[in-house]
């Protein structure tokens, strides 16, 4: 494992309440999201960012496996910690993030994963970041922490 973490799952959603799908690339758009992607075009909660790390742990919590794509977030990273505070800038590829907050898991976790699952991912859920500058994302590209400027 290297010290960069990568990007080693991406999900997308039509629509709220419906089964995440795995792809291997996506399209993200300045200002407005993921294209395909239920949030696209919301105003703030563009793209969802998740650690395998931040998994295992609410794993160790919940007693058993937490399939990343049932956590409903759009890109897994290979690991380390997704950056949390409000302004905090992360770029994959071209494609430049800015942190808006913490992600809250929701009671749709319990039904999914099992009764537990949304108290595991409480602090472990992931980040929801804003698209500052767009362009694609594929399986593989690096996730760097980028300083604002």
């Amino acid at each position: 494992m290297t010290d960069q973490p990568t990007v080693v799952a991406l999900h997308l959603a039509k629509a709220t309440r419906l089964p995440m799908r795995a792809v291997e690339s996506v399209h993200v758009e300045a200002g407005r999201g993921i294209v395909g992607d239920r949030y696209h075009g919301t105003k703030h909660r563009h793209v969802t960012v998740q650690s395998r790390t931040a998994l295992l742990a609410a794993a160790e919590h919940f007693g058993a496996d937490v399939p990343e794509h049932l956590t409903r977030r759009n890109i897994t990273l290979s690991h380390g910690d997704v950056p949390r505070d409000p302004g905090a800038r992360l770029r994959m590829g071209s494609v430049l993030l800015e942190a808006v907050r913490v992600a809250a898991p929701c009671k749709l976790l319990d039904d999914t994963i099992g009764r537990g699952a949304q108290e595991a991912l409480r602090r472990r859920a992931g980040t929801v970041f804003r698209v500052l500058e767009g362009g694609p994302i594929v399986l593989g590209d690096a996730a760097v922490e980028v300083s604002a400027s």
